[in-house]
This record gives C-alpha cells, structure tokens and sequence, in this order.
C-alpha cells in the first residue's frame, strides 16, 4: 500500500513539473508575441462637437529589445495604420535601461516610429527606462513625434475650440508632477472644456487634482504582465500598485493604463498579450 501511495505521488508531482514548465515557455515565448487592440469609446459631454469621433491611440511600453523585436513593431504600426487615427499618444518606456543598443537600433526605431500615420499629431513622454537615454530626444524628434514631456499642446480639429493635451514626463526620480502641472496651468490664460493628461507612472495622479482632466492616460504598470484568474496582475511595478488595472474612474475623471507591448523585470506575459488602447471620443 506504501508503494503504491509513492507512485501517485510521484505521478502527481510529474504532472505539477510538467504543467509549470509548459506555463513558463508558453508565457515567455507565446504570450509575450501577438498583438491585441482594446477600443473603448469615452462619452464626456465636455467634449466640443468638432471632436465627436476622434480616434486616440494610446501605446505604452515597448522596452524595444526586451522581447519587442524590429518585426513585433513593425507588425504594430501596420496596425495602427489601418485604424487611421487622429492622435497617437506614447506614454513611455521606449527602450529599456537592461539592453545595449547599437546605433542601427536607433535607426530602426526613428524608421518604424516615423511611419505611424495621423490625421493630426503624435505625442510621445518618457518612462522611468527612457530617461537612461540621450538619444530619446532624438528619436523622437526625428521620427515626427512631438515631445510633451512637462509641456503642453492645444489641439485643434476643424474648429476654433481646442483640446488641451499635458505630457509629465518619468515622476520615477524626481517627483515633479504637482509643479509641472501648476506651472503649466499658470501659462494658460483660459480655461479649456476638455482636457488630457499623459503621464507614465499611473500613482503619481494622487499628488495632484486630477478634476481638471477629463481623461487620464497613464502606462508603466503591464496589467501585471503575470495574470491569474481572481487575483489579477501578480508582477507589480513600484508606483503602479493602486492603479495598475486597465481602467479607474476617478470623480469625473476617466483613467486608462495601457497594459503595454513589452515587458519589464521579466520576459514573461501570461494572459496579458501586448496591446494598445484606441479610443473613441463622443459627446452623448
């Protein structure tokens, strides 16, 4: 009877080994490929009727290299292309601070990046990873993003009325959000129906009144990027512990965090596949 008990032991145990390590090639090989498109609409009835229908693309976290590869991203801007959007917003991490690049990487990137098309603008911050980088500013710059980082932009689309859209850029070594936003708004002579915040680290928006936006757009926390049934995201990222889901409502406020493309700390997705968010604003 002893020996028999050993053995369903041991057939148990061999199933347990086989289960883990199938889980852990599928989510280091499998679920950090693939891409998937989140579209959610936002009604706001602050929105100004010119912008009824504008289509927002919201991309995070690419950690190019990592386990993006120059093929993932192209994949990605032939998607994004297809959904012809008016905005294109990054909201950091573009490179990872673990990875070497070589000066064809840079070049690649200003490539692939400059390709996303827009019906108005592209918008690009920097995470925490990014801010190792000199040469962020030039990819940016060079592959036709406008860089918003601590800065703003009125946007306009058929009409007088604009939209106003802030950048902060990594809070993750200096916490600067609350000044940077104070000093934007003391540059602002008029008050604006609606208006989009870009941050990176998503915790940051408890320094500051997040009423004056209506949309929040944040990234940095990869949903967890290890994802279990019940519990959620496993893996989390220091300031992206209390917002670390795909979506908060704050007051009035709508909050969105993008669950990224590439991974950070480990090279593993597990019902987390990269993705963007495209959102379609409507007023009613």
């Amino acid at each position: 009877m002893k020996h028999i008990k050993i053995k369903a032991w041991v057939k148990i145990l061999i199933v347990f080994i086989i289960i883990i390590t199938l889980t852990t090639l599928y989510s280091r090989y499998i679920g950090t490929k693939g891409l998937v498109v989140n579209e959610k609409t936002i009604v706001d009835s602050n929105l100004p009727n010119n912008y009824y229908g504008l289509k927002i693309i919201h991309l995070s976290d690419i950690h190019y290299k990592k386990t993006t590869t120059k093929k993932d991203l192209e994949k990605i801007v032939k998607e994004i292309n297809l959904l012809k959007p008016d905005i294109v917003i990054f909201s950091g991490d573009l490179l990872d601070s673990s990875i070497t690049y070589k000066d064809t990487d840079y070049k690649d990137l200003k490539e692939i990046l400059n390709s996303i098309n827009y019906n108005i603008g592209k918008y690009a911050i920097k995470g925490e990873n990014d801010l190792e980088f000199d040469k962020w500013n030039e990819i940016i710059n060079d592959s036709n993003f406008i860089n918003l980082n601590d800065n703003y932009e009125l946007i306009y689309n058929n009409g007088i009325e604009p939209i106003l859209l802030v950048g902060i850029s990594s809070n993750y070594k200096n916490n600067h959000i609350e000044d940077t936003i104070n000093d934007i708004y003391s540059k602002l002579n008029t008050e604006y129906k609606y208006s989009i915040l870009v941050l990176h680290e998503p915790d940051f928006i408890n320094y500051i009144d997040y009423n004056k936006f209506n949309l929040i757009l944040a990234g940095h926390s990869h949903s967890g990027q290890i994802r279990l049934p019940f519990i959620g995201g496993i893996i989390n990222q220091k300031y992206a512990s209390t917002y670390k889901d795909e979506y908060y409502m704050l007051g009035n406020t709508n909050m969105y965090i993008s669950s990224g493309i590439g991974t950070s700390k480990y090279k593993f997705r597990l019902f987390d596949k990269p993705s963007f968010n495209l959102y379609r604003l409507r007023n009613k």
